[in-house]
């Protein structure tokens, strides 16, 4: 196991690197003059002078060839020397501590309720297969799965504004500083960010705990006289599991790159809006690191749902 795991980390570093050159590329080749939008700040009444634009160029490093501009971060990256922000000319890493642990707890906070909600629900549409609990529920997850996150965040953003007068926060709350008030802030957004991921979740529990209540040693452990309950958590639940964890390990890289919207709409000051207002005003520093973190934050998670088969699955070994 542990020659397995280092082998995995060790495989982290290219796929970082073609992560980085991926968005350092594609942010290179986004219209507009970088130079232009720094200095005005996206308004268009500013007017800036090619001398101020050089300037700025050379300050960045804009004007060197792009191969020297990105080994020049990548270097950086690697010596956790992540820079400042080129509009607010503040350190990336003093941002990062205050914003990624908003991020951060959103995601969990949604990922709890995805499969606090999707797993009892799809074992229990499983166990009444093509009876009105089964249609019901699986009604309501195809509902669910045909509603974007953002339409969703803004639904309910309107229905409690004009229902019950309420509107996000002006000031987050982490979990630590006050418990109640940071997870009522959390839970309208982590509902909407979970609304697709707990159906999808759903439909696979249901489907593998049905495929798994067909297999030959369940109707053995029923002929030898076991409970239901008995033959549903010791027998199938765990078996049926393994399928749900890969997925399970998918919606995380797919809350965490939701956050960014979702985080807009509840104003929850996390890297979302940050990362919104970085690539319109082609922030390059910022929008390359974030990314980045995503990416490595999804690779571990991957990570830990690959070890997570051999304790669901005794069988499994990694050579």
């Amino acid at each position: 196991m542990r020659n397995y795991i280092i082998k995995r980390l060790l495989l982290f570093i290219p796929t970082i690197l073609g992560v980085s050159v991926f968005v350092f590329g594609a942010l290179r080749i986004l219209p507009g003059d970088v130079a232009e939008l720094i200095l005005t700040g996206g308004d268009p009444d500013v007017v800036v002078t090619e001398d101020m634009k050089a300037e700025l160029r050379e300050e960045t490093g804009l004007d060197k060839p792009i191969h020297v501009q990105y080994l020049d971060w990548i270097w950086g990256v690697a010596r956790f020397d992540l820079g400042n922000s080129w509009n607010t000319n503040r350190p990336i890493t003093r941002n990062l501590k205050r914003q990624f642990p908003v991020t951060l707890q959103l995601a969990v906070a949604s990922l709890i309720l995805v499969v606090l909600i999707a797993l009892p629900i799809g074992m229990l549409a499983a166990l009444y297969q093509d009876k009105w609990p089964d249609y019901l529920l699986r009604g309501t997850a195809v509902l669910a799965s045909a509603m974007p996150g953002f339409f969703a965040a803004i639904l309910i953003v309107l229905i409690l504004a004009a229902g019950f007068g309420w509107l996000p926060p002006l000031r987050f709350y982490n979990l630590w500083e006050r418990p109640w008030d940071s997870m009522t802030q959390l839970f309208f957004p982590a509902v909407a960010l979970g609304l697709l991921g707990t159906a999808t979740l759903l439909r696979m529990t249901r489907a593998q705990m049905l495929e798994v209540l067909r297999e030959d040693y369940v109707r053995t452990a029923r002929a030898k006289g076991l409970t239901e309950r008995v033959v549903i958590t010791r027998h199938s639940m765990r078996n049926a599991l393994i399928p749900v964890v890969t997925v399970i390990g998918f919606q995380v890289a797919v809350l965490l790159g939701g956050t960014v919207v979702i985080e807009v709409i509840f104003s929850l000051p996390g890297m979302g809006e940050q990362l919104v207002r970085a690539v319109l005003l082609r922030d390059f520093p910022v929008v390359q690191t974030y990314v980045l973190y995503l990416v490595l934050i999804s690779l571990l998670v991957n990570l830990i749902v690959d070890i997570s088969y051999a304790w669901l699955d005794p069988r499994i070994r990694y050579a």
